[in-house]
Parts: C-alpha cells; structure tokens; sequence
C-alpha cells in the first residue's frame, strides 16, 4: 500500500478518556506522515461521514491544541448510534467504500463499544469481499466495561473513579445524621454491573457503607431487599444501597418496569431509569424511614474532573499501539487489554478478531458476587483497584472553569 489517509470516528456513548483514545491514533498517524498523508476524522460517526461532514485534524486541531484533547470529556468528534445494515448486500456499503476511495483512505478507525465493534466486523468483512486493502480497526471504549475478550476497556477506570468517589461522599453526607434513613444510589449498567460493583471501592473499611450492592448478573427479590434494608438499618442508622440501573427479577423484567413505561432506542435496547425511585418509594411506605435516591446519570461518563491517570495512559496508548497494527497489515481487529499482573498492575496490548466481539457482553464473574446477591468479594477489589489509580490535571481556563477542547 502506497501513501494513504486515515480517518477515525466516534460511536455510541461518551467516556471521560475516549478523546484520549483519539488523541492516541491522530498523534500516532501524524508521526508516520511517510505513510499516511492526512488524518480527518468523521464528525458524527459513520452516519456523519455518509452526509459528508468530515474534519482534517491539521486544521481543527494544530500543534500542541491537539493534546487538548486528553483532558477533554464526551466525544471531541461527535457520536451518532447508526446502526449498518445485517446484509453486506445494501447499497450503503458501496456507497461508503466509494467516498474512502475518493478521499484516498487507506485506514479506517472507529472508536466504540459493542455496537462500534459491530460496524467495524462489517466494513472489515466487506472489504474482504470486494478485495479493498483498507485497513479498518476497532478502538474500544465503555464505562460499562462490558467489551469481551479484554481485561478492561477505557473509560471504565474513570467512570469507576467517579462512582466510588462519589459514594463516599454521599456516604459522608448522610452519617451527618442520626435518623435513620436509606439512599438508594443508581448506577449505570444494563446487564453489567461492573461499574456499581465499584462502588465497594468507596468503603474506609470494614462495614462500613456502601452496606448492600445489587448487580444485575443476580436476580433481585424485592421481599430480601427489604429484609436486608430492615437488617442493616438495626447495625447503622444511615444505610447506603448502590444499584445497577439494570436489576431485574431474572424472568426478563427490569425493576424500573414496575414503575414505569420503559421506551427503546434505535438499537431496540430498554432506555432504563427510575429504579432508584421506585426502591425509594418502597423502602418509605413499606418501612416507614426516610428515604431518598439519587441517580448518577451521565456524569459517571463525563466527569474530566475524576479521570483516572491510568485510563487516561492506556487509553492513549491503545489509539497508538493500533495505528502501529495496522501499518504493519492487521484489519478487522480490535486493540484489547491483557493484564499481566495485579501487584505491581502491568498490561500489554493485543489484537483480537473483532468478529467474536461485536454484539457479545461481558459480565461480573458470579464468583465475585456474593450468593445472596447483596455484595462483591475481595477479587473484585484487585481486580478494579489498580484502574481508578493516578489523577489528571485538567487545565483551567482565565474564568477559572475547566478549559476543553471543541470543535468550531
């Protein structure tokens, strides 16, 4: 392959280091400039590169305006949740290859979790098909850490940071009183609970809240709840419940169903919220205590504040380990994590056939579940600890605030 361009997009929901991962593959692609002759990016995914709004990082970005963009929350180019059609058959495919080949792109990134790596599996396999020689790689990210066949994936140390700290404030928070009271804390995770399995991180030591922690991997009753609430609530007046926004009955029903009209997306996923209030509203009319919820919502995967610096490092480092792989051939694959070991933390990174990724779901290990549900072990501690390491210095604009880096 000649002298090629490179273009890289962003796909499904924002983390707080997927600008790093970004940051990570432009970086790299302008250091071999003997073989890529530019880098631009697609603004709004691949739906945006199909309407023709693409961007050049030599002029969006210049010179050190570039590194901005590790410090920089959500997604620096746009995302779009565009979902290519099964059949490698439809005319968007053609259509697609058609303006790579305008544009001279002989390498083709896109940065996302499961549905980001079901696009790269397709434009990969066509490619194949029609005899191209472009080179299309798949970037991981997702604070759900949900990814199979890597140890983590990025955003999910910083999205775990975020929760644990944020816990522990909350947890601070409410021993300010001697009332007895419950707060009920919703976390992402629809069925994963990675990210409210973190939540244990934000105990200062033993029995110390958060008391009880609900995975979506363990089917939820409704009666043990209460009943573990009631127990809790006779060894501490003030008792911390993290929840995954995902709990379900193990039948298929979500615990947010049971008090609302749940819509989908455009993927045909659930849209879940509300399980913390309807737990709330359980906990005050069926145990008569104060109650609240409180709802992380986005900010677990916006928070620039709480970027772990090891995130923030792998994430960039990934972006670059790929752009290296793919120079030398390699195409349809996507960057993975392999960790090598937990004391001292070290991982590498490896290539894996985005094929047996795309449209799978890792989930917490029933292992490192208790067996009634209400809590994580010690592995997951090892495990998660060593991520939400290293803290990041955000520059500050002349108003003081955080100064980020935006598109024009």
């Amino acid at each position: 392959m000649g002298s090629k361009n490179l273009i890289v997009g962003q796909s499904g929901g924002p983390t707080a280091v997927i600008n790093c991962s970004l940051y990570g593959v432009v970086s790299e692609a302008f250091r071999h400039g003997d073989k890529i002759d530019h880098v631009y990016g697609m603004v709004n995914g691949i739906e945006g590169f199909l309407a023709g709004t693409v961007l050049d990082f030599a002029e969006a970005l210049p010179g050190e305006s570039l590194k901005g963009l590790t410090t920089t929350p959500g997604a620096y180019l746009g995302s779009c949740r565009y979902k290519l059609p099964e059949s490698l058959e439809d005319p968007v495919y053609p259509e697609l290859f058609k303006k790579f080949e305008e544009m001279n792109i002989g390498y083709v990134f896109y940065i996302g979790g499961n549905d980001s790596m079901d696009t790269v599996s397709k434009l990969s396999r066509y490619a194949a098909q029609i005899g191209s020689d472009i080179r299309v790689m798949g970037e991981p990210k997702t604070v759900d850490n949900d990814l199979v066949m890597t140890d983590h994936t990025p955003g999910f140390g910083s999205a775990a940071k975020y929760v644990a700290s944020t816990v522990r404030e909350i947890v601070i928070d409410a021993n300010v009183y001697e009332k007895k009271s419950v707060t009920i804390v919703e976390i992402m995770g629809r069925h994963a609970g990675w990210l409210t399995a973190a939540s244990v991180l934000a105990r200062k030591f033993v029995g110390d809240n958060p008391l009880l922690i609900y995975l979506p991997e363990v089917a939820f009753d409704v009666d043990k709840f209460l009943a573990k609430v009631e127990e809790c609530l006779e060894k501490n007046p003030n008792v911390i419940v993290c929840v995954s926004e995902g709990i379900n009955d193990g039948k298929g029903t979500f615990i947010c169903e049971l008090d609302n009209n749940v819509g989908v997306d455009s993927f045909g996923h659930k849209m879940l919220a509300g399980c913390g209030k309807y737990l709330e509203n359980l906990v005050k009319n069926k145990l008569g205590v104060k109650a609240r919820s409180v709802e992380l919502n986005v900010c677990q995967r916006c928070s620039s504040s709480m970027m772990s610096g090891t995130d923030q490092k792998e994430a960039i480092g990934a972006g670059e380990f790929g752009v290296r792989a793919a120079l030398k051939g390699e195409t349809g694959k996507m960057i993975s994590y392999v960790r090598k070991s937990d004391l001292p933390y070290a991982i590498a990174y490896g290539l894996e056939d985005v094929n047996q990724i795309c449209n799978e779901e890792k989930t917490v290990p029933l292992s490192w579940i208790t067996d009634d549900g209400s809590n994580v072990s010690e592995e997951f501690i090892r495990y998660a600890l060593p991520l939400v390491q290293g803290s990041v210095e955000v520059p500050v604009g002349t108003d003081g605030l955080p100064a980020f880096v935006s598109r024009k």
